[in-house]
């Protein structure tokens, strides 16, 4: 009885109902205490866990009324002509709230259009990731579109491949295994494996050193040709592809080796567009729409 008793004291939520509804802890029929003690223990699991769920709800509608008070002050602050007080009171709220899209929209806009291009191209990478994270693509393209217009010294090809991936998941599943033996040339700039260093990255170097020249793609299963005049796409080829199909064909190149081959005379141009960038997210866009 002893035993039973101490057992029963453990549980002081227990005590209170069994002393409320007997008057006496001893006297109590044994049947009657079991019962009385699983249903206030059940109660009072079942009240902690609506307690955990208010206390999340109190947490996500803090959130959402700070990034509201946040941007309303923002705007109060740009209506009476204090861009950086905008900033700075955007900045704060980031810092308790990293991952709200509206937040880093808000900093975006008023970062560009205040000529701070360096921070507003900051935050459209990190949008660029959000926005991957929640299967929005075509806004993460936007954002790697113009963060690369705001800063030109800025790799996007990292982005651009996450992009890729998340339309395409079966490419890292099937993603070659086997890498053909380099070719031998007498002239090349510099080579690497497409499993390390993806195309938009060798892309990305050429276009930022400004050379012509031929970015020669090979693996198991195809070859590829992108020709350059200062850093440009101006041609590509690929099988019996030619210019813009054939991109198209080599921007899904994931595995194999890439080697680059300088030339001394420009090429003809056949494809034109504003910049590579621009020629990578049209040349992705299609090839998911093809695809769908």
């Amino acid at each position: 009885m002893f035993q039973k008793i101490c057992w029963i004291q453990d549980l002081q939520p227990s005590i209170t109902l069994l002393k409320l509804s007997t008057g006496s802890l001893r006297s109590c029929d044994p049947a009657f205490t079991r019962k009385a003690l699983v249903i206030n223990f059940c109660g009072c699991r079942t009240e902690r866990r609506r307690t955990h769920a208010m206390t999340d709800i109190h947490k996500d509608k803090e959130a959402v009324g700070e990034v509201e008070t946040a941007m309303l002050d923002a705007d109060l602050f740009l209506k009476y002509g204090s861009p950086e007080r905008a900033m700075k009171r955007l900045k704060t709220a980031l810092e308790r709230i990293p991952r709200s899209i509206p937040l880093r929209e808000k900093m975006r806009e008023v970062a560009a259009s205040h000529k701070h291009p360096e921070e507003a191209a900051r935050h459209c990478l990190a949008l660029a990731s959000l926005y991957i994270e929640r299967d929005n693509l075509d806004a993460a393209h936007d954002r790697l579109l113009e963060a690369k217009q705001l800063d030109n010294r800025i790799s996007i090809g990292a982005g651009l491949e996450a992009i890729r991936r998340a339309r395409h998941p079966e490419l890292q599943a099937h993603q070659a295994t086997k890498t053909v033996h380099r070719r031998e040339k007498s002239a090349v700039t510099f080579a690497g494996d497409l499993s390390a260093i993806s195309v938009f990255d060798a892309i990305q170097a050429i276009e930022n050193s400004r050379l012509t020249g031929v970015l020669a793609l090979t693996n198991d299963a195809q070859a590829g040709h992108v020709l350059f005049n200062d850093g440009q796409i101006v041609d590509a080829k690929c099988g019996k592809l030619k210019d813009h199909e054939a991109f198209r064909q080599i921007v899904e190149i994931t595995g194999g080796v890439f080697d680059f081959q300088k030339s001394a005379q420009s090429f003809p141009v056949t494809i034109e567009a504003p910049s590579n960038t621009n020629l990578i997210l049209d040349s992705l866009r299609q090839v998911d729409e093809e695809k769908a």
